[in-house]
């Protein structure tokens, strides 16, 4: 168990995390022994190729290849279908307890009821009217091929 914390303790000095109570803990341990050094620089090694890293990304012309084959492209319709679908049965069954437990509800003064009622429907209203902006552009956007 005490290797596995300073394991931990190592790791969080290599990544300059620890506070100084563990900086100090770590260094004297340090100081004390070899393989403990090693295992920091053995760490460090790791640390500076990892985060040079990048995932390879396929070539633009790959991508175009994978969007013409017809399955990629149904696939992702019916995707989106079937979000849609879910999205308006949660939304509607929201709407519907919004109005039974909040709206018919005497408890709240109606001024309440009122502000709530148009800030959530002023919410919605703005929402759709982005998405649609976003996808009008999307179909129409003449210069998409370009990279900026």
């Amino acid at each position: 168990m005490e290797n596995d914390r300073l394991k931990e303790l190592l790791t969080a000095y290599a990544d300059g995390e620890l506070d100084e109570e563990g900086r100090r803990e770590v260094e004297k341990r340090l100081a004390e022994s070899e393989d403990l050094r090693r295992e920091l620089e053995s760490m460090k090694k790791v640390k500076s190729l990892t985060s040079h890293m990048q995932l390879a990304q396929p070539e633009e012309e790959v991508w175009k290849m994978y969007w013409n084959q017809v399955y990629n492209r149904i696939e992702r319709g019916i995707g989106w279908i079937l979000l849609s679908v879910g999205a308006i049965i949660l939304l509607s069954f929201g709407a519907f307890h919004f109005v039974q437990d909040f709206l018919l509800d005497p408890e709240p003064p109606l001024i309440i009821k009122i502000g709530v009622s148009t800030a959530t429907l002023g919410v919605i209203i703005l929402l759709v009217s982005v998405l649609r902006e976003r996808l009008f552009i999307r179909k129409t956007e003449r210069y998409k091929e370009i990279v900026r």
